[in-house]
């Protein structure tokens, strides 16, 4: 289970939401999380922070080093990339504002279901398949495929 978390970016224009997996780290672990406005005076330290589409996530590494440890994970694996692609702190869904968008997108189609179930059946589906297009062709990091 997942715990949703959402925090707003350091200059208070945007929020974030996230997931932190199986809750295994706190959400104390995301020490700053920066938008596109405020990431451009941002300085990125690839050693405690990911920078994905514009928006920076500051992680506190040493605490997660020391949690991951506890699970077994060897401590120098362990980088800003590793926590967001492997799940432990990361988006809750591809962007930090995805599942608040998704929402308000579904209930749009979801109307349709009442006044024209195959035309909801044809939208939700090619929205779903669109939307996913959109996020990997605008660089999303959770929309890239990941090499095995």
């Amino acid at each position: 289970m997942c715990m949703k978390i959402e925090l707003p970016c350091s200059c208070g224009k945007a929020k974030a939401q996230f997931n932190n997996l199986n809750n295994i780290l706190p959400p104390s672990v995301i020490e700053n999380v920066y938008c596109p406005a405020c990431s451009a005076e941002v300085t990125v330290d690839p050693e405690t922070m990911l920078v994905d589409n514009g928006w920076i996530i500051e992680y506190n590494m040493e605490q997660i080093r020391f949690l991951l440890a506890k699970t077994g994970i060897a401590p120098e694996t362990v980088t800003p990339e590793f926590v967001f692609d492997e799940r432990y702190s990361t988006w809750q869904g591809v962007t930090p504002t995805d599942m608040e968008e998704s929402l308000r997108e579904r209930e749009e189609i979801i109307a349709l279901a009442k006044v024209d179930k195959k035309k909801y059946f044809e939208t939700i589906k090619s929205w779903s398949i669109n939307r996913m297009q959109a996020f990997m062709e605008a660089g999303w990091r959770k929309a890239q495929p990941r090499s095995a």
